[in-house]
């Protein structure tokens, strides 16, 4: 028998087509189901790329306040020894015992400007909202205030926990910065509404005072009508007692109207003493201790606390319920 050369595939496919097909359609039903396995198991890039940027991305916020005021809201939190956003064990809604700092290991040396800030819980077990966080270790929060112009600033936060013994950095996923971000900005609030009722008592004090400056004109004018008109004299004469009731019922009536005002809007401190705080709020910065029967002036009044300015003209906050009427 003479040799003849091994048959090609497309000629093996023309001789036993049925064979082919049975070798060709198991390879194609198998890359299928690879594709559709390799499909389900792996995550969209999208999905990928968000669980990806939810950790360590910190948080950055243009405010529309100058840069003194956020600066003064970041103070007041910085000092509360308060992180929110994260808690120890599920025990508490909140961490505490934390203190403010003017530098810290636990991020790089800030070099872009702006003034900074660190809050810092040392000890910390096993705190919540971190990347594969557990044991011990340091938790800590940087806060950023870098003015934009005159009415406008940029605050950044971030926070990161460091194990104490492994060293190993475990980033926020965002929910501790968004914590604080909020009680800074429950304190801007708080000082954005003290200006606009401290300018409004302003103005209507003034007013009063200018309509009791007509109230006592009128009255004094009224007052010498009356007593020229009972006398029949356009001039008193030099040797003619005056009348002991002229020209001094409107002055004593408007004495009286004022003294009347200043008992509504004056308080004094009881004893033991009380802070002047810097916002309505327990946890904002201390900015005097003043003494027992210290008398202060009501500003703005609110549910439970007293907006007040005391004698040197420093103005705060202090709880209704430390204060009372003077005796």
């Amino acid at each position: 028998m003479a040799w003849r050369p091994p048959l090609l595939t497309e000629e093996r496919s023309r001789a036993n087509p049925r064979s082919s097909r049975e070798v060709r359609f198991p390879v194609v039903i198998a890359a299928a189901l690879l594709l559709i396995v390799l499909s389900v198991g792996a995550p969209p890039l999208s999905a990928r790329e968000k669980d990806a940027a939810q950790y360590g991305a910190g948080l950055i916020v243009n405010l529309p306040f100058p840069e003194s005021e956020v600066t003064q809201a970041v103070e007041d939190v910085v000092e509360n020894g308060i992180i929110r956003g994260s808690k120890e064990y599920n025990k508490d809604d909140y961490i505490t015992g934390a203190k403010g700092l003017t530098a810290s290991r636990a991020f790089p040396a800030w070099t872009d400007g702006g003034k900074v800030f660190y809050k810092v819980r040392t000890n910390a077990l096993d705190p919540r909202n971190f990347k594969n966080g557990g044991d011990v270790g340091t938790l800590t929060v940087r806060y950023v205030v870098h003015a934009q112009g005159d009415a406008n600033t940029v605050l950044r936060i971030d926070a990161v926990f460091v194990e104490l013994f492994r060293k190993t950095a475990h980033p926020s996923n965002g929910t501790v910065e968004s914590s604080e971000y909020k009680d800074i900005h429950d304190h801007l609030e708080a000082m954005e509404l003290m200006k606009k009722q401290t300018a409004e008592a302003e103005k209507e004090k003034a007013q009063q005072f200018a309509k009791n400056r007509r109230v006592a004109a009128a009255s004094a004018a009224s007052a010498a009508a009356t007593a020229q008109s009972s006398t029949g004299v356009p001039e008193p004469l030099a040797d003619a007692a005056p009348h002991p009731g002229a020209g001094k019922s409107a002055p004593q009536s408007l004495e009286q109207h004022v003294q009347e005002l200043r008992r509504q809007v004056e308080r004094v401190v009881k004893a033991p003493g009380a802070p002047l705080k810097s916002a309505p709020f327990h946890t904002a910065s201390t900015l005097a201790s003043l003494k027992p029967g210290t008398e202060i002036l009501i500003v703005i009044s609110t549910p439970y606390w007293y907006g007040v300015e005391t004698h040197d003209g420093q103005h705060g906050w202090i709880p209704r319920d430390q204060l009372e009427q003077k005796p």
